[in-house]
């Protein structure tokens, strides 16, 4: 017995050594490829590096690692591949479905040393830049050059690009300028293997075959590490206005959207609850845009150059009002206002954020949106009726952002599993509206189970095939989408 004893514990203490030998093996091999200073095992960086805005989960990764150019990628991509140890992409880490999380002991590749502007090119009307670069810093080095770069949203600040491409990011102007693969006319990535492609070579016209561009576009870091981003910019916008209207029924919305979009020039049409806009004037002390109440209420971002589509604004909510669809309305009067106004809608994600809400980013065609959403609010009052519910999104695109907040009674866990019970009711009315269960957010972790409501099998099969064939291994991002 004793000598049983012994040898096990041998065992045991033999597979820790090997365990703790294996872990300083890979830090040492990072570190002479990319540098001591970028390699970090503080555990604030652990826990910072391996989470995205996703409350759910718990970080645990091995590493993070700070590469500072496309060879030094290649080479940690060469080295997790030869140890068989996955990958998880990092970017601004801004992300609602759990696409950045590490939680299984994966080298966190994070792309924030890698930020630059690399080329601002008038003729082309492009900005080249590496893939941690902001949102906002290519934005502001657009207006720099008296050009405009579209894709906005409350995380500009924060949010890099190379995770934009990933997740085909949306935003705020959609029904004007589209979504974040609009704009992408170039991408340098690393896949899975190793190989380094430069796709598409920032061309107008290569009609040459498969586009792999667009497959990096959505892909969530699953089929390769995206180092470099060449995006289109424009004209920049002509002056605009905003009104906020408020309505009593969603499905009023949808004639507001088309009367005031027979008219005027719309950068924007979103909409929010009641109970949205009383957590943000209640955390930020923003100030009603009226007295009347109103259940819901639609923001209106249209363009003014030359200041008479004020006039046809006020005359288009007249119309509105004649025809009872609207209760009460502001239109703002300068730039201060409209920035304002602007902050009731953009402040909402932040501000729901803390109150740890479990939140589903839906998407059906623009017609159905009133059925959908009543048949939503339907189901949670009869099965969860104690749950507070938090509607806004955007009505120009067919996007509705559910948000439910946790009730104090209701541990992480438990809210989480009553949670997971909805999602599946939600995938299934999804599925029934041929709608999609990832707008803009991306599946990652948090949706991979649903993906079968928007998908067929056919579909899902051909994606891990693809998978396959840029990433061999399954180093990348495992357990994401697929």
């Amino acid at each position: 017995m004793y000598h049983f004893a012994r040898s096990t514990n041998s065992f045991y203490v033999d597979c820790f050594i090997n365990l703790r030998d294996s872990a300083v093996n890979i830090i040492s091999r990072l570190e002479s490829i990319v540098g001591r200073k970028n390699v970090s095992i503080e555990q604030a960086d652990l826990e910072n590096f391996g989470l995205d805005r996703t409350s759910v989960y718990c970080s645990n990764p091995r590493v993070i690692v700070f590469p500072t150019s496309i060879d030094q990628i290649q080479e940690v991509i060469y080295l997790a591949n030869d140890l068989e140890v996955p990958i998880v992409p990092s970017g601004g880490r801004t992300g609602l479905s759990g696409g950045a999380v590490a939680s299984n002991s994966e080298i966190v590749l994070s792309m924030n040393k890698m930020n630059s502007i690399l080329d601002v090119n008038l003729n082309d009307r492009t900005v080249t830049v590496e893939a941690g670069a902001t949102t906002q810093e290519v934005q502001e080095e657009a207006y720099k050059n008296g050009l405009f770069y579209p894709v906005n949203f409350a995380s500009v600040g924060s949010s890099q690009i190379g995770g934009n491409v990933a997740t085909n990011a949306g935003g705020v102007n959609v029904i004007k300028y589209g979504m974040t693969r609009d704009w992408v006319s170039g991408i340098t990535a690393v896949t899975g293997s190793g190989e380094l492609l430069v796709l598409n070579k920032s061309l107008i016209k290569n009609n040459t075959g498969y586009d792999f561009r667009h497959l990096f576009i959505g892909s969530e870091g699953t089929l390769g590490i995206i180092c470099q981003v060449t995006l289109k910019l424009t004209e920049p916008p002509p002056p605009s206005s905003v009104f906020i209207l408020g309505v009593s029924k969603f499905k009023d919305l949808l004639e507001v959207l088309k009367i005031f979009q027979s008219k005027l020039s719309l950068q924007a049409f979103e909409f929010f609850c009641d109970h949205a806009l009383e957590k943000v004037i209640e955390v930020h002390g923003h100030s009603k845009p009226f007295v009347t109440y109103a259940p819901f209420y639609a923001l209106i971002d249209f363009e003014n150059q030359d200041n008479t589509s004020q006039d046809e604004a006020l005359k288009l909510y007249s119309e509105c009002v004649d025809k009872k669809l609207v209760l009460d309305g502001v239109m703002s009067e300068s730039i201060a206002q409209s920035r304002n106004m602007w902050k009731l809608r953009e402040d909402i994600s932040e501000t729901l954020w803390h109150y740890q809400p479990y939140k589903n980013d839906l998407s059906v065609r623009i017609s159905k949106m009133p059925n959908f959403l009543d048949e939503i609010d339907s189901f949670i009052k009869k099965s969860y009726p104690n749950f507070e519910v938090i509607w806004y999104g955007h009505i120009g695109d067919g996007n509705l952002h559910l948000n439910i907040l946790k009730p104090d009674e209701l541990n992480k866990s438990e809210f989480k599993s009553r949670c997971d019970d909805i999602s599946i009711n939600l995938g299934k009315l999804v599925e029934s509206f041929d709608g999609s269960i990832s707008a803009e957010h991306g599946v990652g972790l948090l949706k991979r189970n649903y993906l079968k409501f928007s998908k067929s099998s056919g579909e899902i099969n051909l994606m891990a095939e693809v998978k396959k064939v840029f990433d061999p291994k399954g180093i990348l991002n495992p357990g994401k989408l697929l």
